[in-house]
């Protein structure tokens, strides 16, 4: 093959991979700018349909590491191939869904399957389909194209919602499925091993382990962390929160004791546990944890800051997001091209700290008089850190391990991506609530033009969070209730402030997060994959 043919070779595939990346992501922001239209549309509410996407990433969550593991016996390809089937057709049954529960079937049961099949299989085919010294390059993008489908999706939601209708944004999923199967000819498989059984027993384990502590998360914001909010369930006087993260936690430990006995038997295990004594392996996956939980944090506050606390339209929302789109891609491709020998180490510390200048620089402008423009330079530092976090961790994780058990590495990776997202969101949203409550229960207190009756009754009923509202609704429901316009304009004031200051809390946790991951990032090596010797087991030496 000539060079030309090589390289159109490898871009195909690499637009195949990166497609699928960017589809797999799109589903997690896409539709959260529709929410209520959607709800109207399929005659639920919006708990329904906030449901439907928990759903969506519990199940996830759950099969990842199985889906990783099918990958290695049924072959990487026909692993991607059949995933792209499930998710088109969940695509396809979510667009013509008439009520709730075909939604959720289409959405999050068979998405969900088809995502936990698909993103495993992208990282052992990059492997597969890329030399060692061209894989950071690759990674990146593929990275880049997933936190890009994060940027864009309100855009793509509000466009298609606006001027369409949000089934749209699922017939083009099926569309772009199509697609990505025309184009995965050209994809190069590994060959597959010995034929092995599934370890069904640890693939059961891991999902139940997963989806305990993945749904006590993300229903921590409806019950609390640790003590139940008033009026919510309790487990022994414990927020039901903390018992599940605890029940997943032991059910995995019990997984950790079944792997460790079926590779002692000669089995096959579902994880080979020995992995996890790389320090390269962990690093990289500790690394994608903080990664994630930062840039899901961020996505879940920075909306509410342009969409509710200043108002603007979900595309115009999209269109402010657009420069950390810009430069998260210029990292995530620039890096591994201009600087193809630099220090993965020095890379990932130099993204962390973007990461934390952007979100610093964010919180540090936000007040009352602030605007839109105000977000721009802090996207820009914040799109760089999250590139060059994109540009290193896949090629550092797959590399750290040999090739053979690259689809457990896509598994246990996409684990700690969306346990990290997991968390990210559901931890902003507890701070910002926490403290935008705390902040107006005290404004209304100390505020004279608001009688101390309204503030007690107040202080009562909102104890368990304050709703993150616009004026405009804010100001509406209390036209509603017969409030005085004095006091009614004393609370519209209290509430931005509280706003603000829930905002601000939230993003100085995700800046204090992203310092808090420099300290882990001593086992990202100092030599690109490739350019190193290989020690034992495939690891890179040094580092």
């Amino acid at each position: 093959m000539t060079d030309v043919g090589r390289t159109q070779k490898t871009g195909v595939v690499l637009l195949t991979l990166a497609s699928g990346q960017f589809l797999m992501t799109l589903d997690s922001s896409v539709m959260n700018v529709a929410i209520a239209t959607v709800a109207k549309d399929v005659g639920t509410t919006v708990t329904g349909i906030q449901t439907a996407i928990t759903l969506y990433t519990l199940v996830m969550a759950m099969l990842m590491i199985p889906g990783g593991k099918v990958g290695s016996l049924i072959g990487r390809k026909r692993a991607f191939s059949i995933g792209c089937v499930i998710y088109g057709a969940g695509s396809l049954t979510t667009a013509l869904a008439p009520n709730l529960t075909i939604l959720i079937i289409g959405w999050s049961l068979l998405e969900g399957i088809g995502a936990a099949l698909i993103l495993p299989a992208i990282v052992a085919l990059v492997a597969s389909n890329f030399p060692p010294e061209g894989r950071p390059r690759a990674y990146g993008l593929v990275m880049a194209a997933g936190a890009i489908a994060v940027a864009l999706g309100p855009l793509i939601g509000g466009i298609a919602t606006t001027y369409f209708s949000w089934r749209w944004v699922f017939v083009g999923e099926v569309l772009i499925v199509a697609m990505i199967l025309l184009l995965a000819r050209r994809v190069q498989d590994a060959p597959v091993g010995s034929r092995t059984h599934l370890d069904l027993v640890g693939a059961v384990l891991s999902a139940t382990g997963l989806g305990l502590a993945v749904f006590g998360v993300l229903r921590s914001s409806v019950w609390g962390w640790v003590l139940p909010k008033p009026g919510g369930p309790a487990i022994l006087g414990l927020s039901p929160t903390i018992v599940l993260i605890f029940l997943g936690l032991f059910v995995l430990w019990v997984f950790g004791v079944w792997e460790h006995r079926v590779q002692e038997r000669g089995g096959e295990p579902l994880v080979r546990l020995s992995m996890f004594e790389n320090r390269q392996f962990t690093g990289g996956l500790v690394m994608f944890f903080f990664q994630f939980l930062v840039q899901a944090g961020l996505f879940f506050t920075l909306p509410l800051y342009l969409s509710v606390a200043l108002g603007l339209s979900a595309i115009d929302t999209g269109l402010k997001i657009m420069p950390l789109s810009i430069t998260l891609l210029i990292a995530a491709a620039g890096i591994p091209r201009f600087f193809p020998n630099i220090s993965p180490r020095l890379v990932v510390r130099v993204g962390l700290l973007s990461m934390f200048a952007g979100i610093v620089s964010l919180f540090m402008n936000i007040d009352v008089h602030a605007g839109a423009e105000i977000v721009t330079v802090p996207l820009l530092f914040a799109g760089l850190g999250i590139g060059a976090l994109a540009s290193q961790l896949g090629s550092v994780t797959v590399s750290a391990v040999p090739d053979d058990q690259s689809p457990a590495v896509g598994g246990l990776q996409n684990t700690a991506t969306n346990l990290g997202a997991s968390i990210g969101t559901a931890l902003a949203g507890s701070l910002l609530i926490a403290a935008l409550t705390a902040s107006f229960l005290n404004g209304i207190e100390q505020n004279p033009a608001v009688p101390a009756e309204v503030s007690a009754k107040a202080n009562v009923e909102l104890a368990g969070g304050i709703p993150f509202i616009s004026d405009a609704d804010l100001g509406a429901a209390l036209t509603q209730a017969g409030v005085d316009p004095a006091v009614s304009q004393a609370v519209l004031d209290e509430n931005e402030q509280a706003r603000l200051d829930g905002l601000r809390t939230a993003l100085a946790a995700l800046a204090l997060i992203a310092l808090i991951g420099l300290f882990f990032s001593g086992r990202i090596p100092t030599e690109q994959p490739g350019s190193t010797a290989r020690g034992p087991g495939g690891s890179a030496v040094g580092g």
